[in-house]
Parts: C-alpha cells; structure tokens; sequence
C-alpha cells in the first residue's frame, strides 16, 4: 500500500510557523504515524499572509460565525483568511487526501471547542467554536476522517482515528481500479466484520444496499455506500460492540477447537470485556486460529488486521 497522504497543521510538524515562531511538534504523529503517511502540510495564518511571528488572535462574536480578530490591536482578519481557506480547499482538492490532523484549540485549526470570545463578556469566552480553516474544510470534505492532535492522546479515539485513515486509503484504491458490483461486494465482505464493530445498524444497512445495488447506477451506488461507510466508522467501537464481533469470530471454530481451546477463548474475550487485557488478547489468539485452521473468510478480514501491528494501537483500547 502507497503512503497514505495525510493533511496536517504545519505546527505539528515543528515547523516554526505559530504566532510566537514556535512550533508544536508531535513526537506521535511524526516519529510513529509518520512511516506510513505522506503529510501534507497546511498553516493557515502564514499560507493567508500573516508573517512570523505576528500578533495572536482569537475567535470573537457568535460561536457559529465568529469572526477572526486579533487580541491586542482588535483588527478583523475574517475575510483575509475565509477568502484564502474557500481558494485552498479547493487546491487540496487535487492532493488525494485522506484524512487531516489539526491543531486543537486554534483558531484557525481548531476542529472543536475552540474559545469564543465575547465583546460584553471577554473574561467568560465559550468553548463552542471551530477554527475559521477547519470549518470550511470540515464542510468541503465531509467524508473525510478528521481529528486533532490532543484528542489522538485518547488511545480509543487514535485507534478509531487512523483505522479510518486506512479504510479511506483502501476506498480510494478501489475507486481508482474503476468501480464495478464486483469489487464493491469484494470491498464490503473484507471490511464487514470491521463495520459491525463500530455499529450493527449500519452494519445492516450497508448489507442491505450492496444486495440492493443493481437497483442503484454505479455512482450512486458508491456514493451512498461510501458516506454510510464512513458514518458507520466515526462511531466509537465500544468493548460491548467488539465482544460481539469476537464471539461471532469464534463460531466460525466451532468444528475445530476443542472443548479447552474454546473455553479459553472464551475467558479471554470476557476478560477483554471487562477490561482486564486489552482488544489485543484475543485478537492475537483468533489470529492464531485462522492460521492454524486456514479459515478462508476470516484471513481477508480486515477486523482482524486493520492497521500495521506496529502501531500498537489495540494494545491500549
């Protein structure tokens, strides 16, 4: 698989672009996350004009369309940096992102409770708001996996995080192999049990329309498939929804382990359930079974490998 190109806050990089020359580099995101992604760099202030280092600004007015202003001076660099980001998102366009990390709390970048500021009230600002940049991204692309830098501490959401990352890069793969009902159902059976996980409704659904899809024209077939895809995978895959999945991995063994390989797989899934070991444990013995036992539907799952080993991320949800 390709590097997956990954649109990211220049900050983040320790690129010295943030109002007072520093930077905020992530350790996580450049070091570990960075040997599998291309990053795109974006800094909003500097890229729309604004030097280093510059005055800070804050948010003011209505949390839904606050306006960009800086602290001191109070100048309103609002339509200076709207006017910039409408022209580059549309540039971010050609670069086949799958995904953006933004700075939190920004301004610009935020991508949520972001301080807003009142004239009446400047001591009690609400944190309500999005970033001026990440707002218009966010509407251009709304299928694309966003998060930002503090909320990825959270093992859980950094999991949920990057797993979509690698869900999108396949979907781009396949649409750039040319779409067919073939591959779309080839795309859906690998991914299933990856879809459960996160929401058993949309889970049906999603089986629903790929029986359904000669009914569809193939874009729209896609089209639908994808932004239920990607819905479904912004939903937290909780310890009870992968308790689930588990024990549903686990009937696919039901003529071949014994009765002692069956109960310690299933005390290993409860442990996991009531959060003794992580996801990892019994992850790591299914996979050891359909090795052993070459299941052939099970070792196209992607529930089962959805992201390199080498990021560890099930060790910590």
């Amino acid at each position: 698989m390709p590097k997956i190109r990954l649109g990211i806050s220049s900050c983040l990089l320790g690129q010295p672009v943030r109002y007072d020359g520093a930077h905020r580099q992530d350790r996580f995101i450049t070091d570990t996350l960075g040997k599998y992604v291309e990053f795109v760099p974006v800094c909003p202030e500097v890229e729309c004009g604004l030097g280093v280092p510059r005055e800070a600004m804050r948010l003011v007015g209505d949390p839904e369309a606050p306006r960009l202003v800086t602290v001191r001076t109070k100048i309103d660099h609002t339509e200076r940096l709207v006017a910039w980001a409408r022209h580059r998102v549309r540039q971010l366009e050609q670069e086949n992102l799958c995904g953006f990390i933004f700075k939190s709390k920004s301004p610009s970048d935020g991508m949520e409770r972001v301080k807003v500021y009142s004239e009446r009230a400047p001591a009690s600002p609400l944190t309500r708001g999005v970033g001026m940049f990440a707002r218009i991204f966010m509407a251009h692309f709304p299928l694309l996996p966003v998060e930002d830098e503090g909320r990825l501490h959270d093992p859980v959401l950094r999991e949920n995080f990057i797993e979509r990352l690698f869900v999108f890069q396949r979907w781009r793969e396949l649409l750039a192999a040319g779409t067919s009902l073939g591959a779309l159902v080839a795309f859906h059976t690998r991914h299933k049990l990856l879809i459960l996980s996160h929401s058993p409704k949309l889970y049906r659904e999603l089986g629903r329309l790929v029986a359904h899809a000669r009914e569809f024209s193939s874009p729209e077939i896609y089209q639908r498939y994808q932004t239920r895809l990607m819905e479904a995978l912004r939903l937290k895959a909780t310890p009870k929804k992968h308790t689930n999945v588990l024990y549903h991995l686990m009937g696919y063994f039901k003529k071949d382990l014994s009765a002692d390989e069956k109960e310690e797989l299933r005390e290993l899934i409860d442990y996991y359930h009531q959060g003794y070991v992580p996801l990892v444990v019994p992850i790591t013995l299914i996979n050891h079974y359909v090795r052993k036992y070459r299941q052939p539907y099970l070792q196209e799952q992607f529930y089962l490998h959805p992201h390199p080993v080498e990021l560890q991320l099930r060790h910590h949800v």
